[in-house]
């Protein structure tokens, strides 16, 4: 058995040769998973170098590079990648020269990966670059993870997708079209106890569930003037933090919504002149299931809960740098402890490249928490329930 899969491992590098076929990194890199499968015993008695054409030895990590040095990126993504065990920081773009010193020598990325927005259609000659991570507001995101998708490299781009279905659809579009991997990034779907969650909607230990309740809000006394109170950018909190309780009425009950009733309040409207300090959504789904959302920036508030037939669950918090915790009314904690929920992430969509398989979380879950809250917006405009398109 040996003999033969080695014969075809070489048969397919001699084949491709032939044809004069490019070998892409994600090409070795599936191949090195594939010999480790097989045993490196095995692998190495092949008529072709072990390493040959490039590829990865078995202590090396996808390359990653991060578009946009913000707040997220630099207190969150960064730090994260050097706690993970599949993925490596390698390459920055920014358009703020003063930050590249400073990111250079914390995390010692080399010259030839440093790129601006201008020049980072270069990133496709890159052999050190595998994923291109958008992290920049919402508004940008279709145009730059488009950008990322043309250089053939594998994107993964920040929730919320994008600012509207078509620019999801046209993210999808340019990823399919380069044959890239894209991966929204829901930290929370990559939990633990958001997974047992997740588990419960179709294993249903309480019952059916009957109604399910998602909060996010913080007190923000004085916010700060940022994009994020810019609606063309993308601001607001529907779409920072809002879309967390979309995605979770979605996973917590394992169905899509059919109709939503939105609702806008405003008690600051000299400070939120743009955008709604606080918005309310009662989603509707099919056997008469309900969900009430709310996101605000008036009122600390971070709990995901479903009341079922025969009895309830929730997480408070349910999407928390510092950690998910929860419980069962028949006293089961939910409280599995991770070191560091973007490392997870990250990892997980790491692998997904590595083994060729699915994402777990791909830009068609994006999309339609974006189509939510297009129609929530939608709705709290008109003062009419909305049919939620699919």
């Amino acid at each position: 058995m040996k003999e033969l899969l080695k014969f075809a491992v070489c048969s397919e590098i001699i084949l491709n040769l032939s044809r004069k076929r490019t070998f892409k990194k994600t090409d070795m890199l599936k191949r090195r998973r594939f010999i480790q499968k097989i045993g490196w015993g095995a692998a190495s008695t092949l008529i072709v170098p072990q390493y040959a054409f490039g590829c990865k030895r078995p202590d090396e990590k996808i390359g990653v590079c991060l578009v946009g040095l913000g707040n997220y990126s630099g207190t969150q993504l960064a730090p994260a990648l050097q706690l993970t065990k599949y993925c490596e920081l390698r390459g920055i773009v920014t358009g703020s020269p003063e930050k590249i010193p400073v990111w250079q020598k914390q995390y010692g990325i080399k010259d030839k990966n440093v790129y601006n927005y201008e020049n980072m259609d270069g990133i496709a000659n890159n052999s050190d670059i595998d994923v291109i991570y958008i992290v920049l507001p919402t508004g940008l995101h279709a145009e730059y993870a488009i950008k990322a998708a043309n250089t053939g490299k594998h994107v993964w781009c920040e929730k919320p997708m994008a600012k509207t279905v078509a620019e999801c659809q046209s993210i999808m579009d340019a990823c399919e079209k380069n044959k890239v991997k894209l991966s929204i990034g829901y930290r929370m779907q990559h939990e633990p106890n958001t997974q047992k969650v997740i588990a419960w909607a179709k294993e249903r230990p309480f019952g059916k569930i009957q109604k399910v309740q998602a909060e996010v809000g913080f007190n923000i006394p004085n916010p700060r003037d940022t994009w994020r109170m810019n609606k063309q950018m993308g601001g607001g909190l529907l779409y920072d933090v809002g879309v967390y309780a979309i995605n979770a009425m979605r996973y917590t009950t394992g169905m899509e919504p059919v109709s939503v009733v939105g609702k806008f309040e405003n008690t600051r409207p000299e400070v939120y002149k743009e955008i709604p300090e606080t918005t309310i959504f009662d989603l509707q789904f099919a056997e008469g299931l309900t969900a009430y959302g709310r996101t605000t920036g008036r009122e600390s508030i971070n709990i995901l809960r479903a009341d079922c037939e025969e009895g309830w669950y929730q997480l408070s918090p349910f999407q928390s740098y510092n950690g998910v915790g929860g419980k069962a009314s028949d006293g089961t904690l939910l409280n599995t402890y991770i070191e560091n929920q973007q490392a997870r992430q990250m990892d997980d969509d790491a692998l997904a490249i590595l083994e060729d398989r699915p994402v777990m979380v791909p830009g068609t879950d994006g999309m339609k928490d974006v189509a939510i809250v297009e129609a929530i917006n939608q709705s709290a405009e008109t003062g009419r329930a909305v049919r939620i398109s699919r």
